[in-house]
């Protein structure tokens, strides 16, 4: 696949808006990660990221893709691939996250806009500001936390 021409400005971008689900993300086990991936259980996995993303985007912003990919060997430490999509408002982002010990990196597919801008930096633009419409603020999560409580 070609890459887009602004990939790399739009991965930081993906990266740092999804940082907090990644740490929710790894507080699940790398083995059931590997197991849920091998065993083809893609629902749990799913399911695993609509609860990692709840807390900060509102429902059905980061959503698992088509799967994903558990590279274990005996040489080296493992790495979970998954294939999210990222859909505020307008736009819809296809990316890779890769999980690693003591990294995570995101690798953008390609970039779909509802309505494109010929003009690339409008439409980097656009995304920014979606997807910090799509954001659950602070104050919104401690107002749900205080009715639970």
């Amino acid at each position: 696949m070609n890459r887009q021409p602004h990939a790399a400005c739009r991965e930081a971008i993906v990266a740092e808006a999804i940082k907090d689900v990644v740490g929710e993300l790894r507080l699940v086990d790398v083995a059931d990660y590997i197991a849920f991936i091998r065993l083809e259980h893609f629902a749990t996995v799913a399911d695993i990221v609509d609860s990692a993303a709840e807390m900060f985007f509102m429902p059905g912003t980061v959503r698992l893709g088509h799967g994903g990919e558990a590279h274990v060997d005996w040489s080296e430490p493992p790495r979970i691939v998954l294939d999210l999509e990222l859909r505020p408002a307008g736009a819809t982002v296809y990316f890779a996250l890769s999980l690693e010990d003591e990294a995570a990196s995101v690798e953008v597919h390609y970039v779909a806009f509802d309505r494109p801008d010929p003009d690339p930096q409008h439409n980097t633009a656009f995304l920014i500001d979606a997807i910090d419409r799509a954001r659950i603020r602070k104050a919104e999560r401690s107002a749900d936390a205080d009715l639970e409580a």
